[in-house]
């Protein structure tokens, strides 16, 4: 640098990484035409044992691509699933402009800026992609938007749990393997939700009020989703949740996670017996993508701010609403239709899908008594 001061160098451009020790820095400058510095900068580099390189390049700034940002996570990433992304990306005239690791635990995940003339091509066969590697794949559009997310609502079942509240009512009343048949098929699509809800909720008629209770005690919570909560809070976010089971199990997992908004189906009980019936309206498909839609504009929030995660045909609607829609551990009509699809058991690995680093996490943690891992 004081080289080219001295020489009354003009710095267009500049910039520098360095990778475990090893400095790369690239800078773009204009100089008098009289002024060859080539012959003190390869001295300077000998001296200070650098490899100095010089190219002559137009004076006027290189177009810039739209592009992408694709995450890929994983157990293992290694040179097949990066070979595979690279092949996709020079298919449609794209090219890989940077690549920087985001975590090594407890999963992999790295985070590619892709430049390309057709966003939309190079999503949809990243997309497709994903389904042949042994890692997972979320595509974002480059820009603001990516890191201006405001809001996250999840579906409950099976997503930010691991039971699905049904099925712990049902075996409550005996009926467990008939219900779990029905909620397999409704979740993958094949049936109907709202008469697959009325066919589960007729086996609990007759059942104790008491049996909700003993059911929430038996909720477990997916791995990373009080990390995930709190991080998003921390960050900021509104968080909801909307689920097709019932109310009594959102509410007591909102106040537990301190999570802003909840809405799912309301059990009727009478004499203190469940009926196997709800009341009000049935919160299905349309009805999730149409809560997420309502509760943006009351916050104020575009939906291209919005996050969707879910794991059923159910939440399909939602997650092509939101600006970003993610499959967890999800069906494949679900996986097929949502802009990521993840497939490792943290919840909290979404965060590095909207570009949350790990340390972001472990800071955001400290302040917030984060949980042991094993708790997490």
């Amino acid at each position: 640098m004081d080289l080219l001061a001295k020489a009354g160098a003009v710095i267009d451009d500049v910039e520098q990484i360095v990778i475990r020790g090893h400095l790369s820095l690239s800078l773009v400058v204009r100089l008098d035409a009289e002024v060859d510095l080539r012959a003190d900068l390869l001295l300077f580099g000998y001296e200070q044992k650098l490899q100095v390189e010089f190219e002559q390049v137009s004076s006027e700034p290189s177009a810039k691509a739209p592009g992408l940002v694709a995450t890929l996570l994983g157990t293992t990433v290694g040179p097949t699933e990066f070979g595979a992304i690279a092949a996709v990306a020079a298919k449609h005239d794209g090219n890989i402009d940077r690549i920087i690791r985001v975590t090594k635990e407890p999963v992999l995940a790295y985070e590619l800026a892709i430049s390309c003339p057709d966003r939309t091509a190079l999503r949809d066969a990243l997309l497709s992609e994903a389904n042949v590697l042994d890692c997972d794949i979320a595509v974002h559009r480059l820009g603001l938007a990516r890191r201006a997310k405001r809001l996250v609502v999840l579906d409950v079942d099976s997503t930010l749990i691991q039971n699905e509240a049904i099925e712990l009512l049902a075996a409550e009343a005996g009926a467990l393997d008939e219900v779990a048949a029905v909620t397999e098929r409704a979740m993958a699509g094949e049936l109907d939700f709202a008469q697959s809800l009325a066919t589960r909720g007729a086996t609990l008629e007759g059942l104790e009020e008491a049996a909700i209770g003993r059911a929430i005690e038996q909720i477990q919570l997916t791995p990373g989703a009080r990390t995930f909560i709190r991080t998003l809070k921390h960050l900021g976010y509104k968080t909801a949740i909307v689920s097709g089971g019932f109310d009594r199990f959102t509410e007591h997992l909102a106040r537990e996670l301190e999570i802003d908004y909840a809405r799912a189906n309301r059990l009727e009980v009478v004499d203190g017996r469940l009926t196997g019936k709800t009341t009000g309206p049935v919160v299905d498909r349309s009805a999730k993508a149409e809560f997420l839609r309502k509760l943006a504009e009351a916050e104020g929030i575009p939906l291209d701010q919005v996050v969707a995660v879910g794991d059923g045909a159910n939440d399909l609607d939602m997650l092509t609403t939101a600006g970003l829609g993610v499959a967890f551990n999800a069906k494949a009509v679900v996986r097929r239709a949502a802009d990521a699809a993840i497939n490792v058991p943290y919840l909290d690995a979404i965060l590095f899908v909207l570009g949350v680093n790990r340390i972001e996490i472990e800071e955001a943690g400290t302040e917030l008594q984060l949980t042991p891992p094993d708790q997490r």
